[in-house]
């Protein structure tokens, strides 16, 4: 996986190249940027208040005058993470349930898909409504809720590729060896599905940063005197007929960072393939 991720980095088309620098570019702002720029993010210029990008503020400044770039980029801190975390604890659930519901199949299989039909029928902004309401907006209650709906797609694709993998020669082979359900689903099946489960994912940071970002401008989620990109561009919103750079230079960002992460989750996907279509022919040739 590691040596597919490099080879589309570095040695992948001029696409490909170009969206990894970017992404790598986006990163290291958003991790070094705001600590080597003058202003702090909550600092007011009370002598720029709306100001346009100029050489002591690079993207101008917001209604109060705040330093735009260094708030864009602390944003970026945010919405990448949320992003990042949300995808892990889907994958967490995602997959083990999709193996384990693939693999055992029958009436639990039913069950259990059941379940994600059940919770892909709630309005998505309804759950994160009743998550605010019971726990308030906590931006960490943000991270668990939008991995906890991530899931689903990942649990459906997991487990297809577990109907396939189940059928082979070193599952029955586990099974008469008398291997509990729980290590062969854990050692033998999610092992050989973890492959397209992980291209998906890479899918669903794009997914997740539109979906932080559509809840924060909504004023649900990342609040005051943290922000988001989705902050960013909700206030950048109110003002975009007067000062449209509070609004253009979020929104470039959010759509640069989303751009670039279906393109790689895309060009991923397609070494992903490639890599299983040579291991098969290899498979069959011996």
């Amino acid at each position: 996986m590691l040596l597919i991720t490099l080879k589309i980095a570095f040695t992948g088309s001029s696409l490909a190249r170009f969206c990894s620098i970017a992404l790598l570019a986006v990163v290291i702002l958003a991790l070094a940027g705001p600590t080597l720029i003058a202003w702090d993010p909550e600092e007011v210029d009370w002598q720029a208040l709306e100001t346009a990008p100029s050489l002591s503020h690079w993207f101008g400044t917001d209604l109060i005058g705040r330093d735009l770039f260094v708030r864009t980029l602390i944003g970026a801190r945010v919405s990448l993470s949320i992003a990042i975390v949300a995808t892990l604890v889907s994958v967490v659930i995602g997959i083990p349930w999709g193996a384990l519901a693939g693999y055992l199949g029958g009436r639990a299989d039913q069950i259990m898909m059941r379940i994600v039909d059940t919770l892909y029928a709630l309005p998505f902004v309804l759950v994160v409504i009743l998550l605010v309401v019971v726990f308030g907006r906590n931006p960490y209650l943000l991270f668990v809720g939008l991995g906890a709906i991530f899931w689903l797609d990942l649990a459906r694709i997991v487990r297809g590729q577990t109907l396939r993998v189940r059928e082979a020669l070193f599952i029955d082979s586990a099974r008469i060896l008398g291997l509990p359900t729980w290590l062969i689903v854990l050692r033998h099946v999610i092992p050989n599905v973890i492959g397209p489960a992980l291209v998906y994912a890479t899918l669903t940071v794009p997914g997740v940063i539109l979906a932080e970002s559509f809840i924060s401008f909504l004023g649900l989620g990342v609040q005051e005197p943290d922000t988001s990109w989705g902050v960013l561009i909700a206030d950048g919103t109110q003002s975009m007929q007067s000062s449209p750079w509070t609004l253009v230079f979020p929104a470039l960002f959010l759509a640069l960072t989303v751009w670039c992460c279906n393109m790689l989750g895309d060009r991923f996907r397609d070494e992903m393939e490639r890599a299983t279509s040579r291991t098969h022919r290899e498979v069959s040739a011996s």
